[in-house]
């Protein structure tokens, strides 16, 4: 969907505002406390280089899905608390607090205020949107369906996720009882509705706004247009200016 932008790199490396969208990660994660980034790299993986983060490979990134990268980060999520994050999405670092102050095995953040965002990068949100439920104590209990009404829509999922190392043991001990294509052609949000259907409790952590996921040139010039708005935009610019 990104065109000719990813013919050469990949999708992190997009540029956003004059930054990749990689680096707003990088700063995003490290203003928020996390002091160590690893980044599993596939397509164009020679583009990936660092510094700043270390490098974790999947080699069979041609024929797997999401979960397969998630497995390849297997040793870091065993070894302690980690946040995991999709590579095309753009979130304030407070977000990433918000997040790491969940103490469940597994947590996840969602848009309270998502109609905003997604009014203005589709005519009708409910062609892209997708379904999204918790309970009262925010126990997550359904994602990624295909909504007919905004009422069936809470918030969306914005594939920024925590895992501590006892929830990541539990999860890789399910993820093994599926068939290697099963795993191969598994999502995210995949894993999480077959997560949820085998009774694992996933947190999910409401937040408002102060994010973005880029899937086209429209989302770009349109954030771009944003940003240029709220901030004057210098090459040592950080979060805490914007705040």
């Amino acid at each position: 969907r990104m065109r000719s932008l990813t013919a050469h790199k990949p999708k992190c490396l997009v540029e956003l505002a004059g930054r990749p969208l990689l680096e707003w990660q990088c700063a995003a994660l490290r203003t928020a406390g996390v002091t160590e980034v690893a980044v599993v790299r596939g397509y164009r993986a020679e583009s990936l280089v660092g510094p700043g983060y270390a490098l974790l490979e999947n080699p069979r990134w041609a024929q797997t899905n999401m979960v397969s990268s998630l497995l390849c980060a297997d040793a870091w999520l065993r070894e302690g608390e980690c946040v995991v994050s999709y590579s095309d999405i753009v979130y304030h670092p407070d977000v990433v607090q918000t997040l790491t102050r969940s103490r469940e095995d597994l947590s996840l953040t969602y848009d309270r205020l998502w109609k905003t965002l997604w009014s203005e990068r589709f005519e009708d949100p409910l062609t892209d949107a997708e379904t999204f439920r918790c309970d009262g104590n925010g126990r997550l209990l359904e994602i990624g369906g295909r909504a007919s009404a905004i009422d069936q829509i809470q918030g969306q999922y914005m594939g920024l996720l925590k895992f501590t190392p006892n929830g990541w043991g539990r999860i890789a001990d399910f993820l093994n009882t599926l068939t290697p294509h099963e795993r191969d052609a598994l999502d995210m949000t995949g894993m999480l509705g077959r997560l949820l259907a085998a009774g694992f409790r996933i947190q999910a952590v409401p937040v408002d706004g102060r994010w973005c996921e880029v899937d086209s040139d429209d989302d770009l010039a349109t954030y771009g247009e944003r940003l240029a708005e709220v901030i004057p935009w210098r090459h040592d610019w950080r979060w805490e200016e914007a705040a």
